[in-house]
């Protein structure tokens, strides 16, 4: 397994991450430490988690379930030194809080919360889940309506924000600031305030990206090249569909993602399954597992920190570390960019 520093911090993690997000719906505790004891195994040292999980379904009886499961680990097996852990502060929604997202008056007992559900003194990365002012993530990206957005309250809620987490930072309390799903206007804002006023710099983002969702490669891209800004990815595989297993639509696993969400939070769409396809076609003519390719894939990006995945069986689990180990072929790269510019954003 690869290790690489992230961004601008001192953070070294394995180039692969372990996602917590089934931890407590799809999987048990236990289950959830299975998994874990077999990702620090195989190399990887890097947990990510988050405020608002487990999905599938989101409900409000299982917010900070994932934490909690980490946690328990953390007491069972004492190795807080071997992980680098990283969780989000929730934004604006009906779930937490009656729908109050994060600001400087909150945050630092969101970050309390996480350290105690978590049983750590100290969590290495703190995310900002979603902007305060709304996201174009989530397949909201097709529609842009600035109405609701005001720079000055913005500026504002940004300093009021960092100072919270500098106070934090002071406390012993975070290591480093990161954002998530964040737009590239979004990000240098932070940048720039945090250069103004000397508070916490935000050393990573962890947008979606994959071989299906490559928004990523204009604007944040170039922000990432010129900032150090790491790309922390989640849903590389795309949700499981650049595995192969769903068959065009025809096959739906019993348990599986698709199976307790139909949509898959409106990824599904009639130009979909041709993409799949043909990424799959690639992986299998050149003698790979398509979620292997997926996830190598994403390695090879200039502005990649770490790719995180997820899994609901240390069989898939096995199968997604094998990513670490595969070189993809300049052919296989140029087949993968040609299969881009044919089935480009299918969802």
């Amino acid at each position: 397994m690869r290790m690489r520093t992230l961004g601008s911090s001192d953070l070294v993690v394995s180039e692969l991450c372990l996602g917590s997000m089934t931890w407590g719906t799809q999987n048990s505790t236990d289950e959830g430490h299975a998994q874990i004891d077999y990702a620090l195994e195989r190399g990887v040292n890097f947990i990510d988690t988050a405020e608002m999980y487990p999905v599938n379904p989101v409900l409000v009886e299982t917010v900070g379930d994932t934490e909690v499961v980490i946690g328990k680990w953390l007491a069972k097996r004492g190795r807080r030194d071997d992980v680098v852990i990283a969780t989000k502060a929730s934004g604006a929604n009906g779930l937490v809080r009656g729908g109050r997202g994060f600001d400087g008056a909150n945050i630092g007992e969101l970050i309390d919360a996480s350290l105690r559900r978590l049983q750590t003194d100290v969590i290495d990365l703190y995310q900002l889940h979603w902007p305060d002012r709304g996201s174009y993530h989530f397949r909201q990206n097709w529609k842009f309506d600035p109405s609701g957005q005001d720079r000055a309250r913005t500026a504002d809620h940004m300093a009021g924000v960092l100072e919270a987490l500098a106070a934090a930072r002071k406390a012993g309390k975070i290591r480093h600031v990161g954002l998530s799903n964040e737009s590239a206007w979004g990000a240098s804002q932070w940048l720039r305030i945090s250069e103004e006023t000397g508070l916490p710099r935000m050393v990573s983002v962890q947008n979606e990206y994959s071989l299906l969702c490559r928004l990523y490669d204009l604007d944040m891209a170039e922000v990432s090249a010129n900032e150090n800004l790491a790309l922390f990815a989640y849903s590389p595989m795309a949700a499981g569909l650049l595995s192969g297993k769903y068959q065009g639509g025809t096959a739906v696993p019993e348990g599986s993602r698709m199976s307790l969400n139909a949509g898959m939070g409106g990824r599904i769409t009639p130009r979909l399954w041709a993409a799949v396809a043909a990424y799959v076609e690639i992986a299998e003519r050149h003698g790979m597992a398509p979620a292997q390719m997926a996830l190598a894939w994403t390695l090879t990006r200039p502005f990649m920190g770490s790719s995180i995945l997820g899994s609901t069986s240390l069989e898939q689990l096995d199968l997604a570390l094998g990513a670490a180990d595969l070189v993809l072929s300049d052919e296989v790269l140029a087949e993968i960019e040609a299969a881009h510019k044919a089935h480009p954003m299918p969802f």
